[in-house]
């Protein structure tokens, strides 16, 4: 790398480098562009992938898929749901001209390989016969592999239209982490690099939680894998380690890992790691630690390039004279920006988007027991270290026992809706608590939370805001209300109220996802109301 090239920054000043959940990150570089793909489970459109020239920041690229299966669970029907399960851990590859984006989907039990020859695709569906957790994929001149587990780790051939195992082909053991008490390997990455193969995990420590990134190396695809910890870190950040990603080269041969790191309720974030060869083995950071400063890539010639922020305000119009190319991009999420994505497969018949006016209506479609329930939760992710979203909305169509409003989305939810009651419509806010700080899933029969605050509201149209404070793990969202006229910003009609109780968030396995902004309608009693959404702002 030359001198002009190497630019030293603050490690603080870094990371963690988009500030939102993008969990499990597989990296890749298609010349002068790097690609990154994580983990959506269950909010569609899914399969996103990031696009960034300089490793540190980064934008939306494309969703691999609007829909999956379009299972009754991914559909929300009835009282199914995929919260927690969908697709995991994709692996990222370009090779021979076609980009390949490999995952498993944990409730449908099925390996999908996604293929395309553009990053902007059209994606073309497959599937690989087998389950394999949290894989990747390694094309090795004309052979492929794929490697996968958990605690075991298995190497396995597959034949050449990537459809299956080779029949007769490499299947083996490679490394295991039998007896693990906590988190044994898994999240795998597989390379080969100058002549040599190697194998990352995601792994914690014996004695206590907290999460280290492994590597493996063998001189063949036969040869014994050894190695061990390669990265030992929390940044000094609530003990809450840094580890599992993937590798990639700059075009002047420096490599850097993109790994994540949980940040409690907001999610896991990813962090950039420098990473040094000796002797054909991966050094990350110093002594395996992140040091305090580090050189950084060149932006690849894009040194005054502007990129498109990963959360957004929405007036939810559309710009207009955009090219096919870019209004895909732009507009992925079924015509809505990019940075939207709903809570599972969306029933469209229920959205209608009035871009001349600025609103999204939305309808309800079917009767819920709670928020957790509802079709067509339009969500953003939430930024580290805090901010805070805010809508107008109106409720003047809502039926008896509708809410419609903005919400904390996990499985500890909280909510600042209206509400028509019989006598009228109120200001609500709504909460599900939890009885500990276990990451476990919280009962179902539990569901509905329990109604802090009810305000009377004079009118059918209100604004709305949510506001979320994630540093140090402090994990709080609070709810406020301003009575005023659709379209009126905030403050004009008058001041913000705070409504309810401050809620506690949670990363928890039931959602296993980052705390999500959510805007959203649902029924108790009858379907056939909507209500619109108007000027949404988002603020850091």
């Amino acid at each position: 790398m030359s001198l002009e090239n190497k630019l030293l920054r603050q490690e603080s000043e870094v990371n963690p480098i988009t500030g939102l959940d993008y969990p499990d990150p597989d990296v890749i570089r298609v010349g002068d562009i790097y690609y990154m793909v994580s983990t959506t489970m269950h909010f569609m459109p899914g399969g996103e992938i990031l696009r960034s020239y300089d490793l540190v920041n980064w934008e939306h690229a494309a969703f691999v898929y609007d829909r999956l299966d379009s299972t009754p669970a991914q559909r929300l029907e009835d009282e199914e749901n995929i919260y927690g399960k969908g697709m995991w851990a994709a692996s990222l590859r370009f090779h021979k001209g076609v980009f390949y984006v490999c995952f498993v989907a944990n409730d449908t039990g099925k390996t999908y390989l996604y293929t395309s020859e553009s990053i902007a695709g059209p994606w073309e569906k497959h599937q690989i016969e087998g389950f394999y957790h949290d894989c990747s994929l390694l094309f090795d001149g004309d052979e492929v592999y794929i490697a996968y587990g958990g605690r075991d780790i298995y190497i396995t051939q597959l034949n050449a239209g990537l459809t299956a195992p080779l029949e007769g082909g490499l299947h083996r053991l490679a490394v295991s982490d039998a007896g693990h008490p906590g988190l044994g390997y898994e999240g795998t990455h597989f390379y080969k690099i100058n002549g040599k193969y190697y194998l990352f995990f995601i792994h914690s420590l014996r004695d206590r939680w907290m999460r280290t990134e492994a590597c493996f190396v063998a001189d063949s695809i036969d040869g014994e894998f050894t190695g061990g910890d390669v990265l030992v870190d929390d940044r000094g950040y609530c003990g809450q380690g840094v580890a599992q990603g993937g590798i990639v080269d700059t075009p002047d041969g420096e490599w850097y890992a993109v790994l994540f790191q949980d940040h409690g309720a907001v999610g896991r974030i990813p962090v950039l790691v420098p990473v040094t060869w000796e002797a054909g083995y991966p050094v990350f950071g110093g002594g395996k630690r992140i040091p305090r400063q580090f050189e950084v890539p060149s932006p690849c010639g894009k040194t005054d390039y502007r990129y498109e922020p990963l959360v957004q305000s929405d007036d939810f119009r559309k710009v207009p004279g955009l090219s096919e190319k870019e209004e895909r991009e732009r507009y992925g999420c079924f015509g809505l920006k990019s940075v939207w994505q709903f809570n599972h497969e969306p029933d469209l018949q229920l959205i209608r988007q009035d871009t001349q006016h600025g609103v999204l209506w939305i309808k309800t479609g079917k009767i819920c027991r709670s928020l957790l329930q509802a079709r067509n939760i339009l969500t953003q992710r939430m930024l580290f270290p805090r901010c805070a979203g805010e809508v107008t909305v109106d409720a003047s169509s809502l039926k008896v026992g509708d809410y419609a409003g903005i919400c904390a989305l996990q499985g500890c939810y909280g909510m600042a809706a209206v509400t028509r009651r019989d006598d009228g419509f109120y200001i609500v806010m709504r909460g599900r608590t939890a009885e500990n700080d276990s990451m476990q899933a919280k009962p179902e029969e539990v569901l509905e939370g329990t109604e802090w605050e009810a305000v009377r509201l004079e009118q059918g149209t209100v604004r709305l805001r949510i506001e979320a404070d994630f540093a140090q793990m402090k994990d709080e969202a609070r709810f406020y209300y301003c009575e005023e006229k659709l379209h009126e910003s905030a403050g004009q009609g008058g001041a913000w109220k705070q409504i309810g109780r401050t809620q506690k968030l949670y990363f928890r396995l039931d959602h296993f996802t980052g705390c999500r902004i959510g805007l959203f309608v649902y029924a108790t009693k009858e379907t056939g109301g909507q209500a619109g959404f108007a000027g949404f702002g988002y603020d850091a």
